[in-house]
């Protein structure tokens, strides 16, 4: 039997390998499409984050409070860029600021530090605008738009600042970083299911008109991973009856749908795909936690029925 040419064997493996690289990319590339963003570095990084996550609420809690508000920082800056470049006079450094110190302001004083805060906030973003338009004559667009200014900077400060700050609430309780970390995971199992449920199976809109990746059946494998994931977080980390754990599941169901829907309405009607471009991946900070601001209140309130309850 003749001997094989050795470089015709070479040839035929990197053949072989070229080919299934090409399949490999060609996959992803499917899957990216599909799903709107790049799948291999949207996870890589995901996955950072949540080790960054874990590790601010297991080993010290009170570190939670500086990463939520790094976080705040990012997404008040992104959402007052997005509204400024829609025409809308937003000052962003004092919105960064003011929704950083809310986050400590809840930290260390609770309720009052937030209602207070989100208060003492909203206030001072307007006196900012109204002082800037008696300053700087370029800025005097007239009394509807800066009304419309100051009502954008509010809006800014209680859908990232206040929000956020719910969260840091729910951790500043007993037991409450168990909590955050539940109504967290719970987000990202959303979105988790409903992407590879709408890439796979997805054919029917869910909302069209607002998100038109968004399928029904992505919402429907949402639902079923959410709700089972927790009940298991319930019972195993929570300690709540198993019936809880899938009220738990249902609520984060829904306002993590609702968030995310929500902030599409919003970069539509700002006719923008991502309200940043800091995450490679996944846009900005606030598309990938528009699903979990909303959360934070609902999980707050299920924390303090089942202490009120002593479930």
């Amino acid at each position: 039997m003749a001997e094989r040419d050795p470089r015709r064997i070479e040839a035929q493996i990197q053949a072989q390998i070229h080919a299934a690289r090409e399949q490999i990319e060609a996959a992803n590339e499917r899957a990216s499409t599909r799903a709107g963003r790049n799948l291999p570095v949207a996870i890589g990084l995901g996955v950072v984050l949540g080790v960054t996550l874990l590790a601010s609420l297991l080993l010290f809690k009170g570190v939670y409070v500086l990463f939520c508000s790094v976080l705040v920082a990012f997404t008040l800056y992104e959402l007052a860029s997005a509204l400024r470049f829609a025409g809308r006079d937003v000052p962003r450094l004092p919105l960064v600021v003011l929704g950083v110190a809310l986050q400590v302001a809840t930290w260390f004083l609770g309720a009052e530090g937030l209602w207070y805060g989100a208060l003492v906030a909203i206030v001072v973003v307007a006196l900012y605008r109204l002082v800037e338009a008696a300053v700087v004559p370029s800025t005097r667009t007239g009394a509807r738009a800066i009304a419309t200014d100051i009502s954008a900077g509010a809006f800014c400060i209680a859908y990232c600042g206040v929000l956020g700050a719910f969260s840091v609430l729910l951790t500043a309780q007993p037991g409450g970083e168990l909590w955050t970390l539940g109504f967290l995971g719970l987000a990202i199992v959303n979105d988790t299911g409903a992407l590879a449920a709408g890439v796979l199976l997805g054919k029917t809109k869910l909302a069209p008109r607002i998100s038109p990746g968004k399928t029904w059946e992505g919402f429907g494998g949402a639902a079923v991973l959410v709700v089972a994931a927790a009940i298991v977080m319930g019972v195993l980390m929570l300690d709540v009856p198993f019936w809880y754990g899938a009220i738990i599941g249902v609520a984060i169901l829904a306002t993590a749908t609702i968030g995310d829907l929500a902030e599409s309405l919003i970069k539509r009607d700002l006719g923008i795909k991502d309200i940043g471009t800091f995450l490679p991946g996944h846009g900005g900070f606030l598309d990938r936690l528009d699903s979990s601001l909303p959360s934070a209140v609902v999980m707050y309130a299920l924390y303090e029925i089942s202490r009120l309850a002593s479930l």
